[in-house]
């Protein structure tokens, strides 16, 4: 029987643009975007897929990038934190975590902003008991929540009042 393979060949979409690269294929999604890509806005956190500061969005689903392997990843699209900002999809939100000082130290808010997207994408009318539920599997060690969910309700409602004029 053949040894598996330790370094393989990946070809993904990062952001818009196409990667290939060798990675190890006990490596995680998170070290490959951090330290292959130079990606740093998604953190390691507890390492368990716990606290949500790896969150990262694949072929349309938000995981968690400290349980997904890169190699996982070959051939999928992938969309962090900074592709997103960049393209101005969380400008809104951004702005509203900014004005309500919902990022406090920062080391939970790509995760908390690409929940709060999800969330907006699938419910554009929540409640505040439906952010705090939607947000929950993201831990934030400063703000106490209620500034988070704050911005995420004024998005809502700003959103609303757009649409209706």
């Amino acid at each position: 029987m053949r040894e598996p393979a330790e370094i393989m060949e990946v070809k993904l979409v990062v952001n818009g643009e196409t990667i290939s690269r060798r990675v190890a294929v006990r490596q995680n999604l998170v070290d490959f975007l951090r330290e292959e890509l130079g990606l740093t806005g998604s953190h390691f956190g507890c390492e368990h897929g716990v606290c949500g500061a790896c969150t990262v969005v694949v072929d349309g689903e938000m995981v968690r990038g400290c349980l997904v392997l890169a190699a996982q990843c070959d051939g999928a699209r992938v969309e962090t934190i900074e592709g997103l900002s960049g393209n101005g999809a969380l400008a809104d939100l951004q702005r509203a975590f900014h004005e309500r000082n919902a990022l406090q130290c920062g080391f939970c808010t790509p995760g908390m902003l690409l929940t709060a997207a999800e969330l907006l994408a699938r419910n554009p009318r929540p409640s505040r008991e439906e952010i705090r539920a939607h947000l929950s599997g993201n831990y934030c060690r400063c703000t106490g929540y209620q500034a988070i969910v704050d911005a995420v309700e004024a998005v809502c409602r700003a959103r609303r009042e757009e649409a209706a004029s």
